[in-house]
């Protein structure tokens, strides 16, 4: 690995007149953040970040006031960095930080700046936090907790560089092992493993349009393909077919670091129209199965609308308007909590539609159509607070 140190001068001019090439996908919707350690963030609650076209709010997660808005590019994507104070902001110059604060520090949109070509997926594990650069596939590595003593600087990095460019996901786990994406101009075929020496231990190449990544309990590693899924476990790569052949997709995963089965979003017709989806996927990583359940009648969902929660239930925010709710280990849908009014599906991926993110009990919902978001206790079905934005949210990040 080569090791390197970015500081903040001239970052923001290294990707002047770059395009950013960003496509659907979960973020750091599927990965498992580390805890933070730090005293700081101790004393703070959750803080939300919310994007809106040329900026970025941050509200207070238990009140929900407005705590700060700045001023950013037209589009932008949020990812947690992981440590419990930290967003990432994807830019056209890479990854800006952005601290979203505490009680004694006011958030602020930060000139540090992670450079990246095309900045894309933002993986937290293990302590680590893993930063993947479409137009290039360099995976940028540092320690989750190191921008919490970074004030002016960024903290010290380790890059691996990426060998065909494609729009990819890297994760490092906890033995050191460096589990990435493979893939080229034309496609995405699969991931390779390597240990901490650099040495390939694992490779697979049958998951076409492999997409997105996600940890579930004992460090088992899930991707999704265009005709399943592939399993990293104990060394070994397994590949999980779908139901559907030869086309039954999984893009976007939630695990969590206690149960063994994974969510995922499903897509059954290559080419359906629009992008709400009807089906839900649940991988079981000790079995190697998968199995797929429709949603209830009437309720459909986008990427940006899965989340797990309290008891590892899947929490799956649908266009009628409610949560619904569903246990994976039975594969059934067991309540539903009215939240918004009923909505339609995106004409385009990235314009502004409901989301939903989980923080402990509560989830975070947002309803662009009102300008509004709201917080909803997951144990009772409640809508605990709701406030109106001075802007349309349209993607949102959790700091913890």
């Amino acid at each position: 690995m080569q090791s390197s140190l970015f500081r903040r001068a001239g970052l923001l001019a290294l990707a002047v007149g770059a395009t950013v090439g960003l496509s659907a996908c979960a973020g750091g919707a599927g990965t498992s953040a580390a805890p933070a350690t730090s005293a700081s963030t101790e004393e703070s609650g959750t803080r939300v970040a919310l994007s809106y076209p040329g900026g970025v709010l941050v509200l207070d997660g238990e009140s929900l006031e407005t705590l700060g808005d700045f001023s950013s590019e037209e589009f932008t994507r949020l990812n947690s960095a992981g440590d419990g104070r930290h967003v990432m902001v994807t830019t056209s110059a890479g990854f800006q930080v952005l601290d979203a604060g505490t009680p004694g520090a006011e958030p602020g949109l930060t000139d540090l700046v992670f450079p990246a070509s095309k900045p894309g997926h933002v993986v937290t594990h293990g302590g680590k936090t893993v930063l993947y650069a479409d137009g290039t596939s360099d995976s940028t590595i540092f320690d989750t907790d190191a921008l919490l003593a970074s004030t002016d600087e960024l903290p010290a990095v380790e890059t691996i560089p990426g060998v065909e460019a494609h729009h990819g996901v890297s994760i490092a786990l906890e033995d050191g092992s460096f589990v990435t994406t493979v893939g080229n101009a034309d496609g995405r075929t699969g991931i390779v493993v390597k240990d901490a020496s650099g040495a390939t231990i694992a490779e697979n190449a049958t998951c076409p349009g492999v997409h997105g990544e996600g940890t579930a309990k004992d460090e088992v590693v899930v991707f999704g393909c265009e005709n399943g899924a592939i399993v990293f476990d104990g060394g070994e790569i397994t590949k999980v077919d779908a139901p559907d052949q030869p086309y039954g997709r999984m893009g976007n995963i939630f695990p969590t670091d206690t149960s063994a089965l994974v969510l995922g979003d499903y897509k059954d017709d290559r080419d359906a129209e629009g992008y709400l989806l009807h089906r839900v996927a649940v991988i079981d990583t000790a079995a190697k199965t998968q199995t797929v359940v429709d949603m209830p009648e009437g309720a459909e969902y986008t990427f940006r609308d899965l989340a797990r929660g309290p008891e590892d239930l899947g929490y799956i925010l649908a266009s009628d308007g409610a949560i619904h709710v569903f246990d994976l280990e039975q594969g059934t849908f067991v309540d539903a909590f009215p939240v918004i009014d009923a909505w339609e599906g995106p004409a385009e991926w990235q314009d502004a539609h409901p989301a939903i993110k989980v923080s402990g009990d509560i989830a975070y919902v947002t309803e662009p159509a009102k300008n509004a978001v709201h917080a909803v206790d997951l144990t009772t079905g409640e809508v605990v607070k709701s406030a109106t934005l001075d802007h349309t949210p349209n993607e949102i990040a959790l700091t913890r």
